[in-house]
């Protein structure tokens, strides 16, 4: 069975219309979730507590399109073997 695992993270932007985070170094990491179902309750949750901070965004990362199980590891992940 494939695993489609969702991570949800997000902090203060720099500027409303992008996506550059203010601080790295403050990212919130909600947590990660093993379907979107729960990934979205989790980051509607954390959005919904931020609502009156305009620079305040949250967001969905598919992990599981990070990495496709079936292609050749590349050479970075070679190095451990």
């Amino acid at each position: 069975m494939t695993q489609r695992l969702h991570l949800v993270f997000g902090g203060e932007l720099v500027d409303p219309s992008k996506t550059v985070f203010s601080n790295v170094d403050e990212i919130d990491i909600v947590g990660i979730f093993p379907n979107y179902a729960t990934a979205y309750d989790a980051w509607k949750s954390a959005a919904q507590r931020t609502v009156d901070n305009a620079h305040m965004r949250y967001f969905i990362a598919h992990l599981h399109r990070l990495r496709d199980e079936e292609a050749e590891a590349s050479s970075t992940e070679e190095l451990d073997s």
